[in-house]
Formats: C-alpha cells, structure tokens, sequence
C-alpha cells in the first residue's frame, strides 16, 4: 500500500507540474510576443506616456493592447493582473517531484558508481541529496551574481548572455560527472528553471510592486525597477526550451547514457536558445531564418555524438567453405542461436527482473519503470533494441544494484538477432 501511495503522490503532483508550468510558460510566452509586437505611438500619444500599441484580432473579437513604461494617462485599477503564482506553482511542484523521485531515493537515482571523479563514485545517497540540492541554490546565486557584475544597468547583454551559456555549460559538465545521466539531465533542466522562478520571486514581482506602490503615490517609478524586470523575463524566455527538453529527456538514453551527455545538453540548450530567439525576433518584425536553420545543425550534431558506433568486425581473409553438410551447418546455426538467447534471458532474470516485472520484487516500484516488462521471451526481443542500449550506457540497471558484471554487458550488448537467409 505504502509502494502504492507513493507513486499516486508522484502521478498527481507530476499532473500539477504539468498544468502549472503549460499556464506559466504559455503566459509567459504572450507577454514577451506582445512587448516584442508593439508599435510606435502617434506623437500625441507618445506625450501621454504611451510607450507602444498592438491591434490583434483572436476568438471571434479584436483586441487593443497598450504599454506605459511610467505613469499611464490613467489611475491603476485594483483589479491589477499579476503573474507569479503559476511560476511558484511550478517550481514547488517541481520540487517536491524531484525530492519524492529523487532525493528520496538518492542511491538509487542520483549516485553513479561509474563516475570518473573517485569521490563522486563514492558517495553516499545522503550525500548526493545534499549535493543535487546545492547545485540548484548555488546555480541561482552564481547566475544572479553575474547579472548584478557584468550588466548591473541592463546595458551589457552580450557579454551577460555569453557568461550565462558558459555557467549553463559547466553546470551541464558538472552535473554529468558526479550524478547518473537521466538525473544529470533533470538537475541541470532544475537549475536553469530555478533561475526561472527565482528571478521571478527576487526581481521582476518585487521590482513591480515597488512601481505601482509609487505610481500610487503620485511619485515617478524607479526605471531601473521596469527595466531589471524586462531583462529577467528575457532570460526566462530563452530558457524556456532548453528546461522543456531537460525535463522530458528521461524518455530517450541515448542522450543521457552517451559518454558524450554534457555536450549533447549543451547543444540541446544552445539549439532552443537560437529556436526562441528566431520568434522574439519574428514578433519584432525581423525574420532570421538563419537562426533555426543553426539550431537544426546543432541538433544533427547531437545526432553524430548519440549514434551508436559501428560493429567491431575485424576483416578477415577469405577462407574456402569447409564440405559441411547443408543440413548440419542448419542444426548447427541454430543451436548457437538456442544457446545465446537462453544466456541473455538468464542475465536478464537475474538482473533485470527485479524491476521489469509484472509485479516487481525490487522495493520503492509498484509497476515496472516505463512499462518495460521481461518476463516472457516475447517481451525481451521486442524490446532487444532498448535492452541492448540501456546496458551499453551503464544507465541500466540504476545505480547498478543487481550487480551487472563488465563480460553481461558486452554479452548483451553484442546481442542481436540471427541472420536470415
């Protein structure tokens, strides 16, 4: 019951996350479309503090949307919108997901005993709880104090961009040597979206109170209050389609088992950086098709780095066929292939069944992860391709509690199926 508890409190705040961050994003995504939209006012307009308009029409009726930096023409109404619950929704949401999956069952998913760093290889399960846990304060704070050096007047994007995507690499780098990839992968994905909220939560709500509190007072606003706020959300648009991809990428090893995974998130969070910036742009009036054509190419690179190399098939010199009787060589071929396929289902009874079972035996799993079942022969060669790639990773079995030997994996990843004729 308690197995069974635990995964209805993941079912359910996975389905809150969900909403919370489709409402954050989508809301998100309009703003930055209709800052980026407006068009210049009439002179007259313009004395009046009108900073920019934009006529849309959407369902059925026709909208007129208008932006004052300062002071509008017009006294603020109570029933002001304010957007930052959906973004605290989401992280905390986020959180208790990665603490109830994760940090909860530390060991198991985020300790990798495969890691090229002896320390982290060594690390306890309380310690890796610490550790994923510092990286997401320590990922704000680092990111926060780069804003408040490099750019501290809103005046020096460039060099702030570049000095983020650096710290964004490292913190890839880092995250995929100390913890198992899949994990790696959601830490760095929880950084960024840290950066997301926190920004949010410090910056652009405060910043905005602070306006309207003076606007309320008949006293000018501080410009640099709009002007933080409007860099902050820029960035958390930028990250929007890296975090995205992070956050799903547990469905696809070949990116987080790749001995190459630091780069393959590198590039991911690169490419949706280029992608978002296309549309930022398209709303301002420029069309760059350049830039998700560079996107593209960044993600055919992750293409090169996550195929598997080819066979290890040394040449040999031709030899004459040796007078072996049709029928012998038949029993032959297919004794072989009887013998292999009852030494892979051994190798995956003893460590595989534990988890890809109808009903598991291993602790902490009601249902067998991603529904991968291996209890009939029928199962296991369906799924021969997945097996065979989860083990070559080392991603598979987690944290390698069943004791997979090096000669299992080569075993199981030279696997494949006869040859037909």
């Amino acid at each position: 019951m308690e197995n069974y508890l635990l995964e209805l409190g993941n079912l359910l705040l996975r389905w809150l996350h969900v909403i919370a961050a489709i409402a954050w994003i989508g809301e998100s995504i309009y703003f930055v479309m209709l800052d980026n939209s407006l068009s210049p006012p009439s002179i007259a307009d313009a004395r009046r503090g009108l900073h920019g308009e934009m006529f849309a029409v959407h369902g059925g009726g026709f909208y007129h949307n208008q932006k004052y930096l300062g002071q509008p023409p017009f006294p603020l109404d109570d029933k002001l919108h304010w957007s930052f619950w959906k973004s605290y929704a989401t992280w905390l949401s986020g959180f208790g997901l990665f603490s109830l999956l994760y940090l909860f069952n530390a060991s198991f998913y985020l300790v990798n005993s495969a890691s090229p760093w002896a320390w982290a290889a060594a690390l306890s399960g309380g310690q890796a709880a610490v550790i994923a846990t510092a990286f997401l304060l320590g990922g704000w704070l680092a990111y926060d104090q780069l804003c408040r050096r490099i750019s501290p007047d809103m005046n020096r994007d460039g060099p702030l961009s570049l000095a983020v995507a650096l710290l964004m690499a490292l913190v890839a780098y880092a995250s995929s040597q100390i913890f198992q990839g899949r994990a790696a992968f959601l830490i760095t994905g929880a950084v960024m979206a840290t950066c997301m909220s926190a920004n949010v939560l410090f910056w652009i709500i405060p910043g905005q109170r602070r306006m309207v509190r003076a606007i309320r007072a008949g006293e000018k606003p501080n410009p640099l209050d709009g002007l933080r706020g409007k860099q902050r959300s820029v960035h958390n648009t930028y990250f929007t389609l890296p975090v995205v991809f992070l956050m799903i990428s547990n469905h696809y090893a070949f990116t987080y088992g790749n001995r190459h995974a630091w780069l393959i998130m590198v590039l991911f969070i690169l490419s949706g950086a280029l992608i978002r910036q296309y549309f930022v742009l398209r709303h301002s009036g420029h069309k760059r098709p350049l830039l998700p054509a560079l996107g593209g190419l960044l993600l055919a690179g992750v293409g090169l780095l996550a195929a598997p190399p080819p066979p290890n098939i040394a040449p040999t010199a031709p030899q004459a066929a040796a007078p072996v009787a049709t029928g012998s060589l038949a029993a032959s071929t297919a004794q072989k292939t009887t013998d292999n396929l009852h030494q892979i289902h051994a190798i995956i009874q003893n460590r595989c069944l534990s988890c890809h079972s109808a009903t598991p035996s291993q602790a902490g799993f009601v249902a067998p992860p991603a529904g991968l079942k291996f209890d009939d022969a029928q199962e296991i060669l369906i799924n021969a391709h997945r097996i065979k790639q989860a083990v070559a990773s080392k991603y598979m079995p987690l944290a390698n509690l069943t004791q997979m030997t090096q000669e299992e994996r080569e075993i199981l990843s030279a696997w494949g199926p006869a040859p037909s004729h």
